[in-house]
Order: C-alpha cells, then structure tokens, then sequence
C-alpha cells in the first residue's frame, strides 16, 4: 500500500472560529489524505506534539485572531527545538500580506488567504510535502 500525506491541520490560540480549518481538512481528507484535527485553542506545544506523536508530513495552522507571528513562529521553533525538520508548515487565515515574507524567512512554507480554493490547497500540498514518492500524491 502506498503511503498517505499525513496533515494536522490546527487552530492555536484564542481564536474560536473553526469553519475555514474544517472545511480545509475535509478537503484534505476527501483528496485521500489522512487528517487529524486538533480543535480549538490548542497551544504550540500542544499541535507539535500531536504532530510528532501523528507521524505527520505536514501541519496546517489556522489563525484570524491576528495572532499569527507569534503562533506560527512558535510552533515552527518548537518543531525545530525537538529536531523536527521533515514536517512542512503552512498556514491560512487573516494574514496581512505584509507579514508574509517573514512568516516565510522563519519556516512557514505557505500562507493561504481569504479566497484560496480548496484545490488550490490540496495541490500545494501535494507538490510541497517531502518524503512522499510522487506517484502516491
């Protein structure tokens, strides 16, 4: 059998709005992917956990809080502080496109904005995730 992407797709922090990053999993899951989905308020340490403990090739963070430098910076130096360089971040939500080039210098591999299709995203993923031979994506 041929392997699956592995995705957590996570909503740090405070923020309680979950429709973009459950409508981002079933996609993901629908395109054959293997999803685990933490729920609301996770913390950092909490999502790389999971990620580790999932055997994930990648994590989706979703943020409107306007709390995403410092949630997807943290996230991405945790994953580095347990020797973690095989998973892929990538994120969605509010982000001003300002901050995007940062978000990408410290490690975050995508952002996905208000508008981006569902296909868009499961193609991303799909070309972007290390370790899957490309006639399994």
């Amino acid at each position: 059998m041929e392997p699956r992407i592995r995705v957590v797709v996570a909503k740090p922090g405070l923020d309680g709005h979950d429709r973009g990053a459950k409508v981002v999993a079933r996609a993901l899951r629908d395109a054959g992917m293997e999803v685990v989905y933490t729920g609301l308020h996770q913390t950092p340490e909490q999502i790389v956990e999971t990620a580790i403990q999932e055997d994930a090739d990648a994590v989706g963070l979703s943020v409107l809080s306007g709390a995403h430098m410092t949630l997807f910076r943290r996230v991405v130096e945790l994953l580095a502080e347990r020797g973690v360089d095989d998973i892929v971040v990538f994120g969605g939500g509010i982000i001003p496109g300002a901050d995007i080039p940062e978000l990408e210098r410290i490690g975050v591999a995508k952002i996905f904005g208000p508008g981006a299709t569902m296909q868009s995203i499961v193609d991303w993923v799909r070309a972007n995730v290390a370790g899957i031979p490309a006639d399994s994506k």
